[in-house]
């Protein structure tokens, strides 16, 4: 590695300005993930655990990093064995040499399949097990919904994961509603445990059984039409007891 050129580039990377630190939430949706895809906002997801590798890219930034780089706001967890959750690894070519798989280049905590007295062995923990940098889960389902504020009429579609709450779904509606926590949220009527999940509050996915692809790509019935509503009725403090 050209260190003056190493350097030059860790530099320019670290006077880029870092997002600002944004909400954290227990599960995350692909799209979510894909967001974060660059050197200075960097998230990916092994296992359905989603890895903020931000600041390690921007503490450590060597060539090694750019693998990471690449890979930003991608799921990676084809670089790993399912059953270890170690790296895979395989057989170089042409040699008999049992080396790690690193389809887009070494990356760090990987050693070299040749010695070289300028790899750092100097970490405890491998990135991909430091829980420091786990943030939270990646969904096994993404949910829509439409949420209707009663006092204005409006509606908004929201995506979320089928794993959270109905408090943690009001946390996502708040960049629509900054008053989110002043209305009572129901489905048809029903008020909503707030502590519990769509699923738990009898609010199917309903897509699941009427949304069809053919082999031509037609669809039999559209999805939207299948996204369930929540109505969000104003509490008036005044008539509450």
């Amino acid at each position: 590695i050209n260190k003056n050129k190493m350097s030059e580039k860790t530099n320019q990377i670290s006077k880029k300005d870092l997002p600002a630190p944004s909400h954290k939430h227990r599960y995350y949706t692909p799209d979510e993930v894909k967001e974060h895809n660059t050197a200075n906002d960097c998230y990916v997801s092994i296992f359905y655990e989603v890895y903020d590798l931000t600041n390690y890219i921007q503490e450590n930034y060597s060539s090694l990093m750019d693998p990471l780089i690449k890979a930003a706001g991608t799921d990676i967890s084809h670089w790993f064995d399912p059953k270890t959750k170690d790296p895979k690894t395989c057989v170089l070519p042409g040699t008999s040499l049992l080396s790690y798989y690193c389809p887009n280049g070494l990356y760090p905590n990987i050693p070299p399949a040749y010695p070289d007295s300028e790899w750092n062995y100097n970490f405890d923990i491998p990135w991909w097990k430091n829980n420091n940098y786990k943030i939270g889960k990646l969904t096994k389902k993404v949910r829509k919904i439409n949420i209707m504020n009663t006092l204005t009429d409006h509606v908004d579609l929201i995506e979320c994961c089928q794993e959270e709450t109905i408090n943690e779904i009001l946390e996502r509606y708040k960049k629509y509603n900054d008053h989110a926590e002043s209305y009572t949220w129901k489905r048809l009527q029903k008020k909503l445990d707030m502590d519990l999940t769509l699923d738990e509050n009898d609010i199917p996915d309903e897509r699941d059984d009427h949304f069809t692809i053919y082999d031509d790509d037609t669809r039999n019935i559209e999805a939207e039409e299948y996204i369930p509503v929540i109505h969000l009725y104003f509490n008036d403090d005044l008539t509450e007891s």
